[in-house]
């Protein structure tokens, strides 16, 4: 064993000196005395520190919530968090070290937007996201609040919309961000199930607003994408989840689809089935915003084989028309052409080519995995009959953060 491989990592808890108002909350609340503090900072003491997350949820500005990869022989001291104006960079632990994220999250992420040229940067004024609070060795247990079919019986598919309570536990999200599943038991060989990821479908105060909740939307898998028999243990597992029962989770990914929090910022969201969570999160997000007059145009192009199998079909139709601009595809209604999310998407080329020039417009682009080449084929015509070239200006969106693919 090489000295890389060798080298132990662990996750060290520290407190952002720039944030914290020396409430004494943590230290108050930590039950292992692992918290201290001088006239200048609130510390962590790594080698107290359990990592339970008591207090997480009573601190009131998040300065809490703050965690580096360190090897465990050099985490830092009290005198060194002491004496800190702010907190340190992630350190490079060299590729040897542990990896926090398991191999499997990190492989479905990268997979999930390698296309067009992998994930973009973050919206400029886009929240700061936490990460990876909860990992397999310490998942967070929810609470089933609710599971609702979002779908007829009649439909070909049963997708649902599924509300899980975290109580006490800490667990903040931002729209666009993904949490983590833990199905229970194991596989065919024996070994435990391997986590899936699933986008958050409610704004990052909860599906209901001042509860410590998140809402996931989830379609049954029946079959894979050859149309062979196959059922989805998470998904299936998932689906038939009643009210009341404990759900491992861990999470939350993503640092990159996130949407942008600047007054006058604009979305362009293309989705198709379940890749409406992120476009629902970002939307309510907005809705329950109206107040504020933020500005900025919403527009939504939204696909499924036909209304009745479409997520969210109801209440979209119940947004004011200038709120939101939602433009349905449709590819299985008896009687009429087939039409898919780039069909529309050229319909309306000449909005669709203003909301591209537009710098404070950034675009969501998320679903399975077979849209991605129509909806660039669309548009990439638009900017050939509106003076613009898509393949140069496809890099340009995504090094400003206005352009995020995520499909599976």
């Amino acid at each position: 064993m090489n000295a890389e491989a060798a080298l132990e990592v662990i996750r060290q808890h520290l407190i952002d000196p720039e944030i914290c108002i020396r409430c004494n909350t943590c230290e108050e609340t930590c039950p292992v005395d692992a918290i201290t503090h001088d006239s200048r900072n609130y510390v962590v003491d790594a080698a107290k520190c359990n990592g339970c997350n008591a207090c997480i949820s009573p601190c009131p500005t998040g300065s809490i919530d703050n965690w580096r990869q360190v090897a465990k022989d050099r985490a830092y001291t009290l005198d060194e968090q002491f004496g800190w104006d702010a907190l340190p960079a992630q350190a490079d632990l060299g590729t040897g070290a542990a990896q926090e994220i398991p191999q499997d999250i990190a492989r479905i992420t990268a997979e999930a937007s390698k296309g067009q040229g992998g994930a973009a940067a973050a919206p400029w004024s886009a929240a700061h996201p936490y990460v990876n609070l909860h990992t397999l060795a310490n998942p967070a247990v929810a609470t089933v609040s609710g599971n609702f079919a979002l779908t007829t019986s009649g439909a070909s598919s049963d997708i649902r919309h599924i509300v899980l309570d975290f109580g006490a536990t800490a667990f903040p999200v931002l729209e666009g961000q993904t949490i983590g599943i833990v199905p229970p038991g194991t596989d065919a060989s024996g070994r435990p199930h391997h986590v899936r990821l699933y986008s958050i479908a409610s704004p990052r105060e909860g599906e209901r607003p001042g509860y410590n909740n998140v809402a996931l939307t989830v379609k049954r898998v029946t079959s894979d994408h050859a149309g062979q028999s196959a059922r989805g243990v998470a998904s299936n597992y998932l689906c038939d989840l009643a009210k009341g029962d404990a759900v491992s989770v861990v999470g939350p990914f993503g640092t990159s689809f996130l949407m942008p929090n600047h007054p006058g910022s604009s979305l362009l969201m293309i989705c198709t089935g379940t890749g409406s969570a992120p476009m629902r999160a970002m939307t309510e997000r907005r809705r329950r915003r109206i107040a504020q007059k933020e500005g900025g145009e919403l527009m939504l192009f939204f696909g499924a084989r036909a209304a009745e199998e479409l997520p969210y079909f109801g209440p979209l139709l119940k947004l004011p028309k200038d709120f939101i601009d939602i433009n349905f595809a449709f590819s299985r209604v008896p009687g009429e052409p087939k039409c898919y999310v780039q069909d529309l998407i050229r319909r309306r080329g000449d909005d669709v080519a203003r909301l591209l020039r537009n710098e404070q417009c950034f675009i969501y682009v998320c679903g399975l995995k077979g849209m991605e080449e129509g909806v660039a084929d669309a548009f990439r015509d638009i900017c050939r009959q509106h003076d613009m070239d898509w393949e140069a200006l496809l890099p340009d969106l995504r090094g400003s953060g206005r352009y995020h693919l995520e499909t599976y």
